[in-house]
């Protein structure tokens, strides 16, 4: 096998446009389905049996993923998707405006969901914390919380 050459750099990275979807992982797709399709109220795109569930997030795709089932090769030889998975709870932090956050925590809070933290980061942000039903810790955080600080 060939031996990269470490004086030789790769070409440039091109632009990364942002993030398309990102995964969370649970093994009762119906009670993740429940709370975020039915809790926080977002669309569903599609859902195969016990693999998986999708969700439209604004512009962004929510995957949620039964990890005892993406670990298995596809089915479909025309959708080659290697296999993958992740065990343990993850993160997953969603948008929205302080007064919305706001909103979010009253609907949450009245849907028996409870808050783990509520604060302001050292730029000003606002998030709040909570778990879906498999553990995973959502935010919703104001979307300036990552802009550079002066």
């Amino acid at each position: 096998m060939p031996q990269p050459d470490e004086n030789r750099l790769p070409p440039p990275a091109p632009a990364v446009r942002g993030v398309l979807e990102a995964a969370v992982y649970a093994r009762d797709l119906d009670a993740a389905e429940g709370f975020y399709g039915g809790t926080l109220g977002l669309e569903r795109i599609q859902r195969i049996g016990a693999r998986h569930v999708f969700f439209r997030a604004g512009a962004q795709v929510v995957l949620v993923f039964n990890p005892d089932e993406t670990v298995k090769p596809p089915g479909n030889p025309r959708l080659p998707v290697p296999p993958h998975g992740a065990e343990g709870p993850g993160h997953l932090c969603l948008s929205a405006s302080a007064e919305e956050i706001e909103q979010w925590r009253t609907r949450l809070e009245a849907a028996g969901v409870a808050i783990e933290a509520d604060f302001n980061w050292p730029n000003g942000a606002r998030s709040i914390y909570f778990r879906d039903p498999a553990g995973n810790s959502l935010e919703i955080a104001e979307p300036w919380l990552w802009d550079p600080q002066d």
